[in-house]
């Protein structure tokens, strides 16, 4: 290699280095290494939030959709980046999350606004995600992984070779899934805190909702509800260093009267639908069932199961095989069999036609060849139901195939059109909001509202109250009906 090659790379590197370490954080003022612009990260969150919105779905509620727009700009503006164009969406998700990807674009999961309690706990946690657009913490995080050569990984552990048949996550859900470390998340609390102080309201609160979600993890066994819990500082930390900085923006704002708004944000989010929403697709007995789309089909034993309005996975325990629903486009399924061989280079096995419970159906068996000798075998079923074309697609590597080929039989040679009306007819649960008629205890209010036992800590949890808490009359809870 000359000399010259070398110094003009070095150069050429220089001039980069001197480009990207010229930018400044816009929250400390600081020089800091980016790979990116600021027009870049917001065509990144542009791109991106298509991808986002058709994995989770729009929750349709449009009053709750324009209060998080509404708050949304309010506190954006007093923000370190007002300039930006941000979007806030509640995406349809049982999940108790919230993240935000570059550019300004933040989601709230119905599930997550299920859990709030007053309007100063949605702000708090509004004003932290926020704080990870102006602090650019996606930004930073997306550097870091490319420094340290780090990759993304799918929901469900896998077989590498596998990921190229099971649609990978996108670059969207891949913003949506970044974690930050304790740094980032406290930064964002001070942002939180400081954000919904400026537009009033009692920043003391989010430390509060965070002690619920502690619980909700607890309850559920240290699984990992919600996602972004895990970098977070403990909840004793935060509640002392969010009060303390609450305090000292009350000073400094000269606060004398901050809100809280309890009353009024219980009554915006009754009828809000609470957990699994059966319309879309449930388990129940190891048979999953779509009431909208009127399929069900069986689901192995002790495979987990991930449903998104985009596709059905399920994977066992081991991760060495993974079995798919989609939604194919047209009607032949011969075209839709040769189209999959081409595009992935099939060895086609064997291939015909044969009804599965009435219904049309094409079946598949092809194996790719790889160059470490670990072949994949895939098992495709092509059904039509109602003028619609799915695709179940059950993997694995050829020498583990033989152990899942009974698996993969056992849901695609079962699938059926949905006809019975008690799954047809399921409804979600919805969130009520009552109120006591004299003092008492939340869990015997709770009680007064059949809840049973077994939902009794649940529901605690939900109202961020404990059982044996006293409760004046007029007091407003949730139920779940």
């Amino acid at each position: 290699m000359s000399a010259l090659f070398i110094f003009q790379r070095f150069f050429l590197f220089g001039l980069l280095f001197i480009q990207i370490s010229c930018a400044r954080n816009p929250v400390t003022g600081k020089k800091q290494l980016v790979f990116m612009s600021e027009k870049q990260e917001v065509e990144m969150g542009k791109s991106s939030d298509p991808e986002i919105m058709a994995f989770f779905g729009r929750y349709d509620d449009p009053e709750l959709q324009a209060f998080i727009t509404e708050k949304g700009n309010e506190m954006a503006a007093v923000s370190h980046r007002p300039k930006l164009d941000y979007e806030f969406k509640i995406v349809d998700s049982p999940v108790i999350n919230a993240f935000a990807v570059p550019g300004g674009f933040v989601y709230f999961t119905r599930g997550i606004m299920a859990h709030f309690n007053n309007e100063a706990e949605f702000a708090g946690v509004l004003g932290h995600e926020i704080g990870h657009v102006t602090a650019r913490h996606s930004v930073i995080q997306q550097r870091n992984a490319m420094l340290g050569q780090l990759g993304m990984i799918a929901g469900i552990v896998l077989v590498p070779q596998l990921s190229e048949f099971v649609e990978p996550l996108s670059q969207g859900m891949q913003l949506a899934l970044l974690s930050f470390g304790r740094d980032a998340e406290r930064q964002s609390d001070e942002l939180g805190v400081e954000y919904s102080s400026k537009i009033g309201y009692d920043a003391v609160e989010m430390a509060g909702f965070f002690e619920t979600l502690e619980r909700k993890q607890a309850k559920e066994g240290g699984s990992p509800v919600p996602e972004f819990l895990s970098t977070h500082p403990s909840p004793a930390e935060r509640n002392v260093t969010v009060a303390r900085l609450a305090q000292n923006w009350k000073e400094k704002l000269d606060l004398n009267d901050t809100k809280v708004n309890r009353e009024a944000y219980l009554k915006r989010i009754e009828g809000l639908v609470y957990g699994e929403d059966p319309r879309q697709g449930f388990v129940e007995n190891q048979v999953f069932y779509h009431p909208e789309l009127k399929f069900n089909f069986p689901v192995p034993n002790e495979w987990s199961l991930q449903n998104s309005p985009q596709q059905v996975q399920m994977a066992p325990k081991s991760g060495e095989a993974v079995m798919s629903l989609t939604l194919s486009s047209g009607d032949n399924l011969r075209e839709m069999a040769d189209q999959m061989v081409k595009q992935y280079q099939l060895e086609v096995l064997s291939l015909s036609d044969e009804k599965v419970n009435n219904l049309n159906s094409l079946q598949l068996m092809a194996e790719q060849k790889q160059e470490n000798g670990n072949n994949i075998r895939l098992l495709v079923y092509y059904i039509q139901l109602n003028d619609m074309t799915y695709r179940l697609m059950g993997l694995a590597e050829s020498s583990n195939f033989g152990g899942y080929e009974q698996d993969f039989l056992g849901t695609m040679k079962n699938f059926s059109e949905l006809n019975a009306a008690d799954k047809l007819n399921r409804k979600p649960e919805r969130l009520a909001i009552r109120s006591i008629n004299q003092a008492m205890t939340l869990e015997k209010a709770l009680k007064n509202h059949k809840i049973p036992d077994s939902r009794l800590e649940e529901m605690a949890i939900l109202n961020g109250m404990l059982l044996d808490e006293q409760l004046p009359a007029g007091t407003l809870i949730k139920v779940v009906e």
